[in-house]
């Protein structure tokens, strides 16, 4: 891990496209604003690792091709089922 010190309006770059500049500290907390081109996105770490975990879900082997029709249904654009 590379640690570097940086003040307000001081910024790092990461590889040519992406600047991350220091825009305020106020006790334990620092904001940060991140330049980056729009292909790239980003997420804070919590968000990413979420992201992470849903797209493995949606593809685990608990799927099944049934849940997709329940979903059809319960959103009304699937056959509807017998009341009783």
């Amino acid at each position: 891990m590379l640690v570097l010190a940086r003040k307000i309006n001081e910024s790092i770059m990461i590889g040519d496209d992406i600047e991350l500049v220091v825009i305020d500290i106020k006790g334990d907390q620092v904001k940060l604003g991140i330049k980056a081109p729009k292909k790239v996105t980003v997420h804070r770490k919590e968000i990413y690792e979420e992201i992470q975990r849903e797209n493995i879900a949606a593809v685990s082997p608990e799927f099944k091709p049934e849940m997709l029709k329940d979903l059809s249904e319960f959103l009304g654009k699937g056959p509807k089922r017998d009341k009783k």
